[in-house]
């Protein structure tokens, strides 16, 4: 016995990355055990992203560049990349100048042109 299709919409399994949110100020070895966290988030959930909240880092500096570019490095190690969400522009400004990026929530991805966005032709355009 066979059956058609089932009607309407299929059914999804929506996925929602796992947040790991990070502390005002980290030691060196709190980094560790947040890199461990990472790896446990990556693992545990199946997911390949791990969100990092980082409004409360406070002032950016080295130590926080540090702590990111280590998440990331646990991240890829274990197949997967950090994402970070509310990062300070004083941070996003840092992390441009030492030469990491890392991928921020809710930017619009290079590759894919902005929402709303709609070329008009005009009749008589000569075609290029």
């Amino acid at each position: 016995m066979s059956y058609g299709p089932p009607s309407g919409l299929p059914l999804v399994d929506a996925m929602t990355p796992p947040v790991l949110v990070l502390p005002g100020s980290v030691t060196r070895d709190e980094v560790r055990g947040l890199s461990d966290d990472v790896r446990a988030l990556l693992h545990g959930s199946g997911a390949r992203v791990v969100v990092c909240d980082v409004a409360g880092l406070g002032p950016p500096g080295l130590a926080a560049v540090d702590l990111l570019a280590r998440l990331q490095l646990a991240a890829r190690r274990a197949g997967g990349r950090i994402r970070l969400r509310d990062p300070d522009p004083a941070l996003r400004a840092l992390l441009d100048l030492v030469g990491l990026r890392f991928e921020m929530e809710g930017e619009v991805e290079e590759r894919e042109p902005p929402l709303c966005v709609e070329e008009a032709v005009e009749p008589g355009d000569a075609a290029v």
